[in-house]
């Protein structure tokens, strides 16, 4: 069996070719039996599982039949898509992981997570998650309209944008100590987010860094881990 791991799509119908490449790749793997965890960022905004719009559709329909095939799909919630659910997952016999997970593959323990959680050092960022994930938020926010809640993810998005061109490229990386705290009881700390992909040596433990899906450079890196636990970080071309 063999474990593939993407995060950072930032999937939307303002891009259409982000869309088509997702797509392919389901495709591309979807004869080969793996275990699909996304991890983060999926979409570029979520405002709830309840949201029926027709973009999604396709990605729904590509989903069941990547599951059809033998596949099995995991995902974790990014700072983007922090809304999603289990009910949108049941769709397509997806399951909705914790925010930090744990797996074993060969001799070799891995964590898995989105990565904001490391990047301690971007305080604003963090004040907003420890309020808006809070369960009665959440909760709340979900039971509002959903013109409001879309009109509130652009607010989000906007702010996101505005702030990052005021935060220095430190800030936004990750912090070393919560590294080494996250990597301390693992062989191998496998997270996004940054959208800096890379693979980090930290004495004898491994930290790699899953890229974002760019339009740009036509590319995204992603993980490929056969059933020794041996990992490749492989480039995805997007057509």
């Amino acid at each position: 069996m063999m474990h593939l791991f993407i995060s950072d799509l930032h999937l939307s119908p303002e891009h259409p070719r982000l869309i088509r490449g997702f797509l392919d790749f389901l495709k591309h793997y979807q004869k080969q039996h793996v275990h699909l965890y996304i991890l983060g960022d999926w979409f570029d905004a979520w405002i709830g599982d309840d949201d029926q719009a027709a973009w999604l559709d396709e990605i729904v329909i590509a989903m069941q039949d990547f599951h059809r095939s033998g596949n099995r799909i995991y995902f974790q919630v990014g700072n983007r898509d922090f809304a999603l659910g289990q009910n949108f997952l049941d769709q397509f016999n997806g399951i909705l992981l914790p925010e930090v997970a744990y797996l074993k593959v060969g001799q070799y323990n891995y964590r898995i997570e989105h990565g904001d959680a490391l990047c301690t050092d971007d305080l604003s960022y963090q004040r907003f998650k420890k309020i808006i994930r809070q369960p009665l938020i959440l909760a709340l926010l979900k039971r509002t309209p959903l013109n409001f809640r879309k009109k509130l993810a652009a607010g989000f998005r906007q702010k996101s944008t505005t702030a990052q061109q005021y935060k220095t490229a430190d800030i936004m990386d990750v912090n070393d100590k919560a590294v080494e705290q996250a990597i301390h009881n693992v062989d191998v700390l496998i997270h996004g987010h940054t959208h800096r992909p890379n693979t980090h040596s930290l004495q004898d433990k491994t930290r790699i860094v899953l890229g974002d899906w760019r339009e740009q450079s036509a590319e995204a890196k992603y993980l490929k881990i056969d059933h020794n636990g041996h990992w490749q970080l492989l480039t995805w071309v997007i057509a």
